[in-house]
């Protein structure tokens, strides 16, 4: 399941002071971690997401704790049957998205006018990429939709951006939908087995 929450501007700073407040102390003290307001909010709402997809999809209504793994990836801590729901979350400055999954999973949202340099194209982009995004009427664009579907591999692996990011879509064995709006594109890798 796929929860997105474009609305992330709209809430009052008292709507997100009471929810800071009844956050798990752990969660609490990540969200306030951030120096800027807009990340505060970005990390507190993700959650929140987690939180409602798990209520939605298991009857979950206990707060997550997190367990991380190697390179940063979070897993559900606690009851055996957490460890089967794997979990993604993901926020730009226009949108926080979650996905849950009972396979590995991993989520990618980026705004659209996010910039973007030629020296993250040729770091992240393979030569045939990197001539997709030249000829596309919308090189910026084509560059994100790419961008996202790579983030997405990388967090369902759970290994950060690694040296072989430019040819981590050849031959890619997941399942990867991306989504498109004028202010955000998303993308999900699923696991297939």
């Amino acid at each position: 399941m796929i929860y997105i929450d474009d609305k992330i501007q709209q809430y009052s700073t008292e709507e997100v002071a009471a929810w800071i407040a009844e956050l798990p102390q752990w969660r609490r003290e990540q969200v306030l971690a951030y120096k800027h307001e807009a990340g505060r909010r970005q990390s507190l709402l993700a959650y929140r997401l987690l939180c409602q997809g798990l209520r939605e999809e298991y009857g979950i209504t206990t707060p997550p704790d997190f367990t991380y793994h190697e390179h940063g990836k979070p897993y559900l801590s606690g009851e055996r049957r957490l460890s089967s729901i794997h979990f993604s979350l993901s926020h730009c400055r226009e949108a926080v998205a979650c996905v849950i999954n009972e396979q590995l999973c991993g989520i990618d949202i980026e705004s659209t006018d996010r910039r973007v340099s030629d020296s993250l194209i040729r770091y992240s982009m393979n030569d045939e990429e990197q001539a997709e995004i030249a000829q596309a009427e919308n090189p910026a664009q084509a560059f994100l939709r790419l961008w996202t579907k790579k983030e997405a591999v990388l967090k369902l692996l759970g290994t950060g951006i690694r040296d072989d990011m430019k040819d981590i879509l050849a031959d890619c064995p997941y399942g990867i939908e991306t989504r498109e709006t004028e202010r955000y594109i998303i993308s999900i890798a699923v696991s297939r087995a």
